[in-house]
């Protein structure tokens, strides 16, 4: 499974980017296999040593994982109306399994270009600030 996301500052103060976290929520679809996260890419400031991914547990339909990105402190915080760029995931078993993602929460395949999605949830702080758990 793969997926990208950006994060736009919508506010009027700058935000540091230590500050937020950002969690794509996925059924697993595998048991018995660890789950490995990989960043292929990130525009962040010292790419994607600067970026932490966690896996945690979750109990809904369409989502009994999801895995959280966060920024060390070094990636810098986001102007007003800034962007943090580009983030590349990839989320895989360390067997390889197979994985489906057309019934993940967070996963919408109608979506072609840059659009808000309010399946990808972001923290400020620990405090939810934008999208909807399952």
């Amino acid at each position: 499974m793969s997926f990208e996301v950006r994060i736009r500052n919508t506010g009027d103060e700058s935000v540091a980017l230590s500050d937020l976290t950002l969690r794509y929520w996925f059924t697993a679809d595998v048991t018995g296999a660890d789950l490995v996260a990989e960043c292929d890419f990130a525009s962040v400031t010292g790419n994607c040593a600067n970026v932490t991914r966690t896996f945690g547990e979750a109990s809904a339909a369409e989502a009994d994982r999801y895995l959280e990105l966060g920024f060390l402190a070094a990636t810098g915080s986001l102007a007003p109306g800034a962007t943090s760029g580009l983030v590349q995931i990839r989320i895989h078993t360390d067997d390889y399994a197979r994985m489906t993602q057309a019934n993940d929460h967070s996963f919408d395949a109608t979506m072609t270009t840059w659009t808000p999605s309010m399946q990808i949830t972001v923290y400020h702080d620990g405090e939810l600030a934008w999208g909807t758990e399952p």
